[in-house]
């Protein structure tokens, strides 16, 4: 069975090199080939891929918000970064936007095969170097050691809810609710709600 693939990367010999060698392998074949994410959605629509091979940094429109764009509209699709980024601003703002995969460019050819066929059959696939950070922010998510109901508040923070809202939902004083934010704040070491957003975002606490 055919695989079609779409390639987004601005780098144009790179972008070059990655076609031929992915048309060589049995049953590849390359969807379309861009050098940004300016009308991915139109792309999309037309290519209907089985899977992308997404670069970060991009003009115009770069491949975290084409990841963005394309889940809003296909969240089944799968999609790979590929990238010389290994820091973990890009890392997670990445795997938030919605990519299945992860994988750095001076991964063997090989390997990105192997990446490719392991997110189409459900995988996660992602270089050594970058699983590892994964693991690492798994095991500080778990040192926050919320509770129960911290979590349940930081939640609903998360989703913007009101102080009054939240003591409705969990049917609890709204003083309750200020000591629970004032333990949720202290074990994220943070100073105010929008951090603590940004720091359960960040590292899938809720």
């Amino acid at each position: 069975m055919e695989t079609k693939i779409l390639v987004f990367e601005d780098n144009e010999t790179l972008r070059n090199s990655i076609k031929v060698l992915l048309q060589g392998v049995n049953n590849y074949t390359i969807a379309g080939d861009f050098a940004n994410c300016e009308n991915v959605l139109q792309i999309v629509e037309k290519t209907i891929p089985d899977i992308i091979i997404m670069d970060i940094d991009m003009p115009v429109v770069n491949g975290i918000q084409g990841v963005q764009l394309i889940k809003e509209k296909y969240p089944d699709m799968v999609i790979i970064m590929y990238t010389v980024f290994e820091d973990d601003d890009r890392l997670f703002e990445s795997l938030c936007a919605g990519a299945n995969g992860y994988i750095i460019k001076n991964t063997s050819f090989v390997q990105l095969i192997d990446a490719i066929e392991d997110a189409l059959t459900g995988g996660a696939p992602m270089s050594p170097g970058i699983a590892r950070k994964v693991l690492h922010s798994f095991h500080k998510t778990n040192k926050y050691d919320l509770s129960p109901q911290e979590k349940k508040v930081l939640k609903y923070l998360v989703a913007g809810y009101s102080y009054k809202m939240i003591a409705n939902e969990i049917f609890v004083s709204i003083n309750t609710v200020r000591s629970h934010i004032k333990n949720i704040y202290s074990k994220l070491h943070v100073n105010c709600g929008r951090e603590a957003v940004a720091i359960a975002l960040k590292d899938k606490i809720v």
